[in-house]
């Protein structure tokens, strides 16, 4: 790559790399910030988009073999500039041209150095958008798991190889295949509320062999405290095909979607929650399960909805409110059927973050007692949920 001579006398080199051209005097450097690396000559002029492909084996060979060709470049651009050693100038000057070379020399090997490292990034983020592991970063990747852990999403490989049996809550059952899970009877099939896994099972039936497909929703412990209470070994849920049940505290639907299975299309759910970003949530879920009745409106005043609620069979109460044992007597009072169930879930943080979360659990059961609530049974929430316990009693109208 020999140096030539401007018409101004000026001693010039050039090298092409890209759109690089450069002298000892006037360097034009490429910015350090949105680098586009030079494509290949029979590379389509618009850049390559990495996105899941069909094939990926192949698409994974088109990669590292354009990840080569760039290389190969770069290297021997870098290489034919730092074997340049003829200097053109006067005698006196030749000391100094030969510094500056020198010194636009490093600074050139540093910038492919950069760009060597910038490739490999790209090649290998790429390769893994291809497979479809995405982007650790964020950037660009390819489908692959929605959003969180290997928990939600998808659909479980069920038919022959999955048995589903039921609880003995009724309305509950479990999955026993590669590894068991609390799952209830989707009450909308192929509609996903959250992100959960659904179950497919084969049913066959009648002298015919009519084979039918009933689906199933995992039900997450760690995403539903009811869940992980019935996963810790409760004896008593109330909760169960036909019932009547108010739910307050219902944020999203996680678990109201769960309850709305379990009571079935004979039950109903009424939903009580005062966050209006979450109530948006709840009436999208309601949509698709007509047993379930979203009120927004704050569980401390339920003479405001007392025209939408009728008398229920049992009240899950997940509120999370310092006055929660309150709240829980008040809605009882007017909508709890005499005999029926009260199931609370209680934070020790959010009643007193002071206190020992036993200390915590004890007063809240004594509250309970005095709302005339008769408590049945407790039991700690660990491993899914920590300082977390949950009651069950009866209610019964007289004290006596």
């Amino acid at each position: 790559m020999p140096p030539h001579q401007t018409q101004s006398g000026e001693l010039r080199w050039e090298l092409q790399f890209g759109k690089i051209l450069f002298s000892p005097k006037n360097i034009q450097r490429p910015s350090t910030r949105n680098e586009s690396l030079p494509t290949p000559s029979n590379s389509p002029t618009q850049p390559r988009e990495w996105h899941s492909h069909p094939e990926a084996d192949a698409a994974a060979e088109t990669v590292e073999d354009e990840a080569d060709f760039l290389e190969e470049e770069i290297v021997g651009d870098a290489e034919a500039f730092l074997e340049v050693v003829v200097i053109v100038g006067d005698e006196e000057d030749s000391q100094e041209e030969v510094d500056e070379v020198s010194t636009i020399s490093l600074s050139y090997s540093r910038e492919i150095s950069r760009l060597q490292s910038s490739l490999s990034t790209r090649t290998r983020v790429a390769d893994r958008s291809i497979r479809g592991q995405g982007d650790s970063r964020g950037g660009r990747g390819g489908r692959g798991a929605p959003r969180g852990g290997g928990g939600r999403g998808g659909g479980a490989k069920g038919g022959a190889k999955t048995i589903v049996e039921p609880h003995r809550h009724a309305g509950i059952f479990v999955a026993r295949g590669k590894e068991d899970m609390l799952v209830t009877k989707n009450l909308s099939p192929g509609v996903s509320v959250y992100g959960e896994k659904r179950i497919s099972v084969e049913n066959s039936s009648g002298a015919d062999d009519t084979v039918s497909k009933t689906e199933y929703r995992v039900w997450n412990p760690f995403r539903s405290k009811l869940a992980a209470g019935v996963l810790g070994g409760l004896d008593e849920i109330f909760i169960k095909p036909g019932a009547k049940v108010l739910y307050l505290g219902a944020a999203s639907g996680t678990s109201v979607s769960h309850v709305a299975d379990i009571v079935g299309p004979t039950g109903t759910v009424f939903a009580v929650e005062f966050s209006h970003r979450s109530g948006r949530d709840l009436i999208n879920m309601a949509t698709h399960r007509t047993n379930v009745i979203p009120i927004i409106e704050d569980a401390r005043h339920p003479l405001k909805y007392r025209m939408l609620v009728s008398m229920v069979d049992v009240i899950f109460a997940d509120v999370a409110q310092p006055d929660q044992a309150r709240i829980v007597g008040l809605n009882a009072h007017l909508f709890l059927k005499v005999g029926g169930g009260v199931v609370v879930s209680i934070k020790a943080n959010c009643i007193d973050s002071t206190a020992a979360p036993e200390a915590v659990f004890a007063r809240e059961v004594t509250k309970l007692r005095e709302e005339r609530i008769k408590p049945l049974e407790q039991l700690t929430l660990e491993p899914f949920e920590r300082d977390h316990a949950m009651v069950v009693g009866r209610y019964v109208r007289s004290t006596t």
